[in-house]
């Protein structure tokens, strides 16, 4: 199959609109309420490095052959992948590859799409001050009606994919370029306002000293696993978005060069975003830093409510977040959206249809995972906590791990030289080591880990 320098999906129109798109596929709201968190339990500065080292060594170099996959198929996951395996004349069962991946992107899309509602539905919440003075019990009360009512849910789950479908079907230069060139500078600057803002107003000593702390006695075996398991996943690496984005990727840009611009904006995201959201929740006494839901919609927005002006700083920190969960869903969008269009010819309208009101149907399973539905176990899990599961523990990694030893010892060595061209032969084979020895360790150990504290 000759190169193609331009798929039927057209290009992203600069280096630095996918550079926006891949930063947008990759910051979500791991880095905002998962990372923060875990980098201050787990040794703070020590773990930082562990992490950082981690996308570096791991991350890095995983993307890079997601991104060069794309780029080489210039079409969708699932067909480039049918491509590649048929030009590197190996089993065509490598093929599933893309397939994994874009089933595992419309699985987390059905969820992820009712925790975004979440935060669109906290906009209005913060904003027009009903958290006003607001304790830990008011803040737990107010979240858990939230939670035990579907029709609120299933109303901002709606709202949120229907931002997605607005987007995606207007293609890669008048949807997703469009919108990653706005979405991402705006959510840049929110952040950095609030950066400002919690410099001024919050206790930023104290969230400085639990991030950056360096304490070794923290940093166990178990954080390094925690720092390996965050730098893989934090890419958004396996799920079809990178592979999808990497096709409208200009030819004559550097991959290397273009994921580390990533990586580094994703990780500053996450540190920015722990030094914001502590400096706020330790300037608010009684609260205690926290991880995940609680953070979020319990000690934010307490903090919120006790502090001056802080309705509307909370207003707008919750459209930071909106903004970084819908920048991510497109991308799990998009390669679905691109398979249909390519394999039965259909129009980008009817081909977001169809899979938005498939991702809502899945999602209602997560909306009754916690009310009405909440006693129904799937393997002693809730719907929502299955699909969690099944995809952050087993798909991802499996995902990633096939995409690595693919690219690492299968595919036709012709297509990684005419696609990393330019590409120094050092950092080529520091990055062939990476992918054939220290990613598969790495993510390996992952998996056992996430099967380990489910099961035993």
């Amino acid at each position: 199959m000759a190169l193609q320098q331009k798929g039927m999906h057209g290009a992203w129109v600069s280096r630095w609109t996918f550079i926006m798109a891949a930063t947008g596929s990759a910051v979500g709201l791991g880095n905002i309420w998962k990372f923060p968190y875990i980098a201050g339990s787990n040794g703070g500065g020590a773990f930082v490095l562990v992490y950082l080292a981690c996308i570096l060594f791991i991350g890095v170099p995983v993307m890079m052959a997601e991104v060069m996959l794309g780029r080489h198929g210039r079409k969708s996951p699932i067909n480039a992948m049918r491509d590649i395996v048929s030009e590197s004349g190996v089993d065509r069962r490598w093929a599933h590859l893309g397939w994994l991946g874009v089933l595992a992107g419309i699985l987390i899309l059905s969820f992820y799409a009712v925790i975004a509602g979440w935060a669109l539905s906290y906009i209005i919440e913060i904003g027009s001050g009903q958290l006003r003075g607001a304790d830990g019990d008011t803040a737990a009360a107010a979240f858990t009606q939230l939670l035990n009512d579907p029709s609120r849910l299933i109303f901002w789950q709606t709202v949120f994919l229907t931002l997605c479908v607005a987007v995606v079907m207007g293609g890669v230069k008048k949807g997703l370029g469009v919108a990653v060139e706005t979405l991402m500078p705006i959510l840049f600057l929110i952040l950095l306002g609030l950066l400002v803002f919690s410099v001024f107003k919050g206790n930023f000593q104290a969230a400085a000293n639990f991030l950056f702390h360096f304490n070794l006695d923290q940093l166990t075996w178990r954080s390094v696993l925690e720092a390996m398991g965050h730098a893989f996943f934090t890419l958004s690496i396996g799920m079809g978005a990178i592979m999808a984005y990497g096709a409208y990727m200009p030819q004559k840009d550097s991959i290397g060069k273009t994921v580390l611009i990533v990586a580094f904006f994703d990780s500053a995201v996450a540190i920015i975003s722990g030094l914001v959201i502590f400096s706020i929740v330790f300037a608010t006494p009684g609260i205690e830093p926290s991880a995940g839901p609680g953070l979020m919609f319990i000690s934010l927005p307490v903090a919120f409510g006790n502090m001056p002006g802080g309705l509307l700083i909370g207003a707008i920190f919750f459209i930071l977040v909106s903004i970084a969960a819908w920048s991510s869903a497109i991308s799990l969008l998009e390669p679905c959206v691109a398979w249909l269009v390519e394999t039965k010819n259909m129009g980008r309208f009817q081909a977001n249809m169809i899979f938005a009101v498939i991702a809502w149907i899945l999602g209602l399973g997560t909306v009754f995972s916690f009310n009405i539905g909440s006693d129904y176990q799937l393997f002693g899990f809730t719907f929502f906590d299955f699909l969690d599961f099944l995809t952050a523990n087993i798909m991802l990694p499996i995902s990633g791990l096939l995409i690595a030893l693919f690219v690492g010892y299968v595919v036709d060595k012709k297509i990684i030289q005419s696609e990393m061209l330019g590409t120094d032969p050092k950092v080529q084979l520091l990055w062939r080591y990476a992918l054939r020895y220290l990613a598969p360790f790495a993510i390996g150990a992952v998996f056992i880990m996430g099967l380990y504290d489910k099961f035993l």
